[in-house]
This record gives C-alpha cells, sequence and structure tokens, in this order.
C-alpha cells in the first residue's frame, strides 16, 4: 500500500543528516480540504439545514463533495483523528434573530455543537451572528462529516461572503 514503517533511519555513515531529493512530496496532516460558502444561502426559520459549502479552497485528496452533498468522507486507508472546524455567519433581514446552532454531524448524527443565542427579540445589534466550532473526531474509512445550522429567525441566511470568506468548513487528519 505504499506506506513504509521504520524506527529509525540513519545516513550511510550511521548518523548525520538525510538528504531529500528533489521531487519528493513530505505530506502531513493529510487528507485536509477546506471550503466556504460563495454566496447567502437562505434556510427556513427553526430547521436544521445543511450548510452547502459550495466552494473548495483546498482538497488534498478529492474527498470533499462541493456540488451535491457538501460532506467529506474519509478515503479508504485514512482513518484516524482529524481536527475539524467550522464558522459560519448567521443573519436575518429582519431584527429578530434570536439564536443560531451550528452542527457538526457524523453518519447524519450530530457529534459536536455551538449555540449562539441574544435572549432578546427586537434588537438590530443581533441581525448577525458568527458562530464556530471546532472538534477532535474519530473517524473511519467511509465516515462523512457534514455541516448544519439551526436558526431562528423571520428571514434567516447563512452569508455566503468568498472574498471574506466568513463561512467556513474545514478539516485535517492529525494522526492515526
Amino acid at each position: 500500500d505504499g506506506t513504509l514503517k521504520v524506527g529509525t533511519i540513519t545516513n550511510s555513515a550511521g548518523s548525520g543528516n538525510i538528504a531529500i531529493g528533489s521531487g519528493v512530496t513530505l505530506l502531513s496532516n493529510v487528507p485536509a480540504f477546506a471550503a466556504s460558502v460563495t454566496s447567502d444561502q437562505s434556510i427556513s426559520s427553526a430547521t436544521w439545514t445543511k450548510i452547502q459549502f459550495d466552494n473548495e479552497i483546498l482538497d488534498t485528496n478529492n474527498a470533499y463533495d462541493p456540488t451535491t452533498n457538501y460532506r467529506f468522507t474519509v478515503p479508504t486507508g485514512q482513518a484516524g483523528k482529524y481536527y475539524v472546524c467550522l464558522d459560519y455567519v448567521s443573519c436575518s433581514d429582519s431584527d429578530n434573530l434570536t439564536y443560531s446552532i451550528l452542527g457538526i454531524r457524523k453518519n447524519g448524527t450530530i457529534f459536536k455543537r455551538s449555540d449562539m443565542n441574544s435572549n432578546s427579540t427586537a434588537n438590530a445589534a443581533f441581525r448577525r451572528f458568527q458562530v464556530n466550532s471546532s472538534t477532535i473526531a474519530d473517524l473511519s474509512a467511509g465516515d462523512y462529516i457534514e455541516a448544519f445550522a439551526y436558526i431562528s429567525a423571520t428571514s434567516p441566511f447563512i452569508d455566503g461572503d468568498d472574498v471574506e470568506t466568513r463561512s467556513f468548513f474545514g478539516a485535517y487528519r492529525i494522526g492515526a
């Protein structure tokens, strides 16, 4: 499978530095992906909705789907611990954005969530929430992760701005 496992590597003299030839790529923290939302995504109030991260910023193993399922699927042979991060801006066209919940799902089930609650119903200062979450996930080959939002407001939407990358989803492998 192309895996080399050794306890110690030494040069031909038995000690010292080892030169890595040109054209050799040393990869760490892969597979990895990062995606953003390129335009506002309208959603229904108080309903769990998948965030459509449609712009791939990075995808080392072609494991993120930015067009259909908007999910990262762990490739064969890449099981391990992953650092997963999610950041999004929830907005409302009215002044009643009262709460916003962020959910990271693994195989369809929420395993990490973050909440933002203004405890107010008529304050223009709460028309936008920046909600973020990060976690370490133990993922097996074939497992998938997705991002969901639950926003209570009159006209809620996920703020999509590719220039500022306001809404962001990503992960990378940190070890076996």
